[in-house]
């Protein structure tokens, strides 16, 4: 099973062009881990809830595709989401690539690298110590078409209470 969060139940993926540089280029993310989906769609979004919708994927129709993996975040992976995220009009050739995601703590880390702070052997050094979750891009049309939407749940955001949200009674 894979995941995607959102702020709505996407029942029939698409290739989206982002607004900013992505770790794997444009098209559709998804994860195999639900609890990343569910806070990545409660990032995208001001309201109390999202959804994360679920996808059951077709290994039949995996096989005549072009798939890149990256089984950790190595000197390879490193050179790949540099090129997608620095290089303009850069394009890649595959229509699935899986592989480790850059959540906020390694693209700190991923920043300091890009800007020349560290090198590149500092910057893996600093992944080895992250447990890394995973990401899946479907980048062409024709990779979407392995996905079969299963359902949606709908997540709700942990708010704490504050102070003034709890009785004016006084403490004793």
């Amino acid at each position: 099973m894979l995941y995607h969060g959102s702020s709505v139940i996407v029942q029939e993926p698409n290739i989206l062009e982002p607004n900013r540089p992505m770790d794997y280029g444009s098209g559709f993310y998804c994860t195999t881990s639900k609890l990343q989906a569910k806070n990545r769609a409660l990032s995208k979004t001001l309201l109390p809830y999202a959804y994360v919708s679920i996808y059951k994927v077709d290994p039949g129709k995996l096989k005549k595709l072009r798939i890149l993996r990256f089984e950790k975040a190595d000197e390879a992976w490193v050179d790949f989401v540099e090129k997608n995220r620095r290089t303009k009009g850069f394009r890649h050739d595959y229509d699935i690539v899986i592989g480790p995601v850059a959540d906020d703590k390694v693209n700190r880390s991923f920043s300091l690298y890009e800007n020349r702070i560290i090198t590149k052997a500092e910057l893996i050094s600093r992944l080895k110590t992250y447990k890394l979750v995973d990401q899946y891009l479907f980048h062409t049309k024709e990779s979407l078409k392995s996905l079969d939407f299963v359902r949606a749940e709908k997540v709700i955001r942990n708010v704490k209470k504050t102070r003034s949200d709890k009785s004016n009674k006084p403490r004793l």
